[in-house]
């Protein structure tokens, strides 16, 4: 028997081979949880060399490897930011499963064109940044707690941060706007939903081992060894590990952490 039998989970922005979305899917899978998957429907052109090499195919790819867990998959095709395609998606998922328990809101705009000095960073990109990661988080918020609060037997939901949401960086504005957003969202869905016995909390990973680090090189080189050097532990999280504490989060001997942003970044007590 799993921790999760039964529940039926959605993850967003689960399409990526290294990624804490993907890695969350499988791992509340091995739990017992049914998944649905969100992506964007990325062109396969677009994909890194791991993914084109082992013929990965997105959310479809995802939705394999949580059927080999022996759990069900829908995997979705959606924009976060869209709420006609966020309504959509969360009707998917009651017509497949017939209830939902778990939100994880793990999508996010890529890295890079937004990693510059505020003076350059375009007002597209940060619209871009903050849309994808806060009102995505919202839309998707709002859809599922408002499900919660009609099926009246609990659930969570986890909000990805970052530990740069606490703290700015001036090459990192909208980004650090963005998951400090994802934080307070998640404490004002924590208090709405509370007498519906749901928790809401954010993770904030440091630096974690995931295709959107690719910009510092792939396969790995010198600039991600230097960026590893300030960690206490001397290295990145892997998306495993931030996926264990999401799933910890979704479990029942959490049933009494709600309303918080859990740093799990290695031990970087300046964060």
């Amino acid at each position: 028997m799993g921790e999760l039998d039964g529940k039926v989970a959605i993850v967003t922005g689960a399409g990526r081979l290294r990624g804490i979305g993907r890695a969350t899917a499988v791992s509340l899978a091995k739990q017992g949880a049914s998944i649905a998957i969100t992506g964007t429907g990325r062109d396969p052109a677009s994909f890194p060399p791991d993914e084109k090499e082992v013929g990965w195919k997105d959310v479809e790819s995802t939705a394999e490897q949580v059927v080999n867990e022996g759990q069900e998959a829908l995997p979705l095709v959606g924009d976060v930011t869209n709420s006609s395609d966020v309504e959509r998606m969360v009707q998917q998922t009651l017509d497949r499963f017939g209830r939902i328990d778990i939100l994880v809101n793990n999508a996010a705009f890529a890295r890079g064109p937004d990693r510059v000095p505020v003076h350059e960073l375009s007002e597209e990109i940060f619209r871009k940044v903050v849309d994808i990661k806060l009102i995505g988080s919202f839309l998707f918020s709002k859809a599922v707690g408002t499900q919660l609060m009609k099926q009246s037997n609990g659930g969570r939901i986890v909000n990805l941060s970052s530990v740069a949401g606490k703290r700015g960086s001036g090459t990192a504005a909208a980004y650090n706007v963005a998951n400090a957003s994802v934080i307070m969202l998640a404490q004002s869905l924590a208090d709405w939903l509370a007498p519906y016995n749901v928790t809401c909390n954010a993770v904030c990973p440091g630096l974690t081992d995931t295709s959107r680090m690719d910009d510092l090189g792939y396969p790995r080189g010198t600039a991600w060894n230097q960026s590893t050097q300030s960690n206490p532990l001397g290295r990145a999280a892997t998306d495993d590990e931030i996926a264990g504490v999401i799933a910890f989060l979704c479990s029942d001997a959490a049933s009494y952490i709600s309303g918080q942003a859990i740093n799990v970044n290695g031990g970087s007590v300046t964060w």
